[in-house]
């Protein structure tokens, strides 16, 4: 049994509503944590007020307005889900369980419990851990159920096989294994949803999606089945995530920081019966949407018609795909907050590159499909979730302002100005941080940092992607690769163009900002007119 999974254990072992395990409200503000951060202010306010500093100074005194402007934008926009989220999981959720709650507890079941998994090659201990998660949500539950391998491999199927016979003879439970012909994640989805289509699987039943690396914690099932009795129009939900990381630490601290944003995030968003994806981690779905051939084709074929990369297919963001289908139809989707599993993230090799390839195709996927998804309009969806859709495509470029600005206003007034921009910096993401902590297991210092960096690494990976969407690979199926499907001729034009696609739209993005700030006057048309004759002899 290898030893690096016993972390693994233990923690999808644990009671998540134990306080010892899980602190929650005041009881992760220990006095070490407010020292923490009362030291960090200090140092903070002592770096302003002893070392010199340009930010008011008159030649940059516009770039501090306009990188405070901008800051005053987004931390109102931070502030609007922060207040959202805290109404959905104080007041709506907490409602919506209760209700739910008596309807289990009044004996009402679904009919059959049905589990899609896809999985390739993963490790025996973490397939083990998912599958024996599946089979105590069954044996709470009390109604048969059936997984839906989608396998692409016999050593998967096999690791399955072996472990329900050996631990799960007297539950009623069949495994069903759809092996694919095609490569890929999407195709395996397809061909098990296909064998769906021809076996009893009722339009009211609840398929439970979810991936070969996600183990379900106690009660996540049971807490997102009664929502569907209790919700008629109810036709998916999500489902809360936490990480566990066997690889470097920082990786680990890095992905709880990203997932304490998507708790915040996905509670502000079902406030407005929607929500922005329906993660493929675990989703829940009504049957009657996964069998409509629409539906399956675009999971199994989902294509973008773009200007320079002509017609190409997605590899990866199938949960993009079935979000697009479900927002489409206008459906009511709900995010359940305490309905927990533990994404189990294996990092091997550099830690670096992963990071960039998760960037890389998290970013790709929110690009490929939130352009589609503005051009639905605010009349297909509640005006608050279409505009979210509109500010991811904003924020990847007024994220890159400040940092233009903090480096031009540094080289024309000199260091100084860039030591008060890092101070400002760590105050702002600190305020920030504060919020995240409200969602995080517990409060880690690094966070503010980690959120900058990752706010201007994201969206520095999406200026580089927006022009490059079909590029795309996926290492974690694989190394699968896709886009270059052309001649060699015409992938070198793409290829050049896009780098100069980029290159302009960067130009643009600091000429734009350093003018603006007056850092950089422009020259006139008339000083244009005068300049031009010179240019041209020369």
């Amino acid at each position: 049994m290898d030893s690096r999974f016993d972390r693994v254990r233990y923690h999808t072992a644990s009671n998540v509503d134990d306080p010892t395990y899980w602190p929650k409200g005041l009881q992760k503000w220990t006095p070490a944590i407010l020292f923490q951060i009362f030291l960090y202010v200090a140092v903070c306010l002592i770096i302003l007020l002893t070392i010199p500093n340009s930010l008011f100074d008159p030649v940059t005194l516009s770039v501090t307005f306009t990188i405070g402007g901008l800051g005053l934008w987004r931390y109102g926009w931070w502030f609007t889900h922060a207040v959202r989220a805290t109404i959905y999981g104080r007041f709506v959720y907490p409602k919506m369980r209760s209700e739910g709650q008596k309807i289990w507890n009044s004996g009402w079941r679904p009919r059959h419990m049905h589990f899609m998994m896809t999985t390739y090659r993963e490790h025996r201990e973490i397939t083990e851990m998912v599958v024996r998660s599946i089979v105590k949500e069954i044996v709470a539950s009390g109604v048969p159920g059936t997984i839906w391998l989608g396998s692409s491999d016999r050593y998967d199927e096999d690791i399955i096989q072996d472990f329900l016979y050996r631990e799960a003879r007297d539950v009623d439970i069949t495994l069903r294994i759809i092996r694919q012909n095609v490569s890929g994640k999407r195709a395996a989805i397809g061909l098990v949803l296909r064998a769906m289509c021809r076996l009893p699987v009722l339009d009211d039943d609840l398929v439970i999606f979810m991936d070969g690396d996600f183990v379900l914690a106690e009660g996540a099932v049971s807490r997102c089945m009664p929502l569907f009795k209790l919700y008629p129009d109810l036709q998916a939900c999500t489902t809360d995530e936490e990480v566990i990381c066997i690889g470097p630490r920082w990786i680990e601290t890095w992905l709880k920081m990203r997932f304490s944003q998507r708790r915040l995030a996905m509670q502000s968003h079902a406030l407005s019966g929607r929500v922005l994806t329906l993660t493929g981690r675990m989703s829940v779905f009504r049957a009657k949407n996964l069998k409509q051939l629409e539906f399956i084709r675009l999971l199994e074929a989902d294509h973008l018609e773009h200007w320079l990369s002509g017609k190409f297919r997605f590899l990866s963001g199938d949960d993009k795909s079935t979000w697009y289908y479900m927002l489409k139809q206008g459906s009511h989707m709900r995010y359940v907050p305490d309905a927990l599993g533990y994404t189990i993230e294996v990092i091997e090799g550099s830690g670096m590159e992963r990071m960039v390839q998760n960037f890389r195709r998290w970013s790709g996927n929110m690009l490929r499909n939130g352009s589609r998804a503005i051009k639905l309009g605010p009349r297909a969806m509640p005006f608050f979730i279409w505009w979210c859709l509109v500010d991811q495509r904003l924020s990847m470029w007024t994220m890159l302002v400040s940092p233009v600005l903090a480096v031009s206003a540094t080289f024309l007034s000199g260091f100084n100005y860039i030591i008060g921009y890092l101070v400002l910096i760590a105050l702002s993401r600190l305020l920030l941080s504060l919020f995240l902590f409200g969602y995080s297991r517990r409060v880690e210092m690094s966070y503010p940092w980690i959120l900058y960096l990752n706010q201007l690494i994201n969206a520095s990976v999406k200026v580089y992607c927006i022009f490059r969407l079909s590029k795309q690979r996926w290492s974690n199926r694989g190394n699968q690769t896709a886009g270059g499907d052309g001649s060699q001729l015409l992938e070198l034009y793409r290829m050049w163009m896009a780098r100069w696609c980029t290159m302009v739209a960067v130009t643009l993005l600091f000429v734009g900002t350093v003018h603006y700030t007056t850092l950089v006057d422009l020259p006139s048309a008339e000083e244009l007119r005068d300049i031009l004759p010179t240019l041209a002899s020369l």
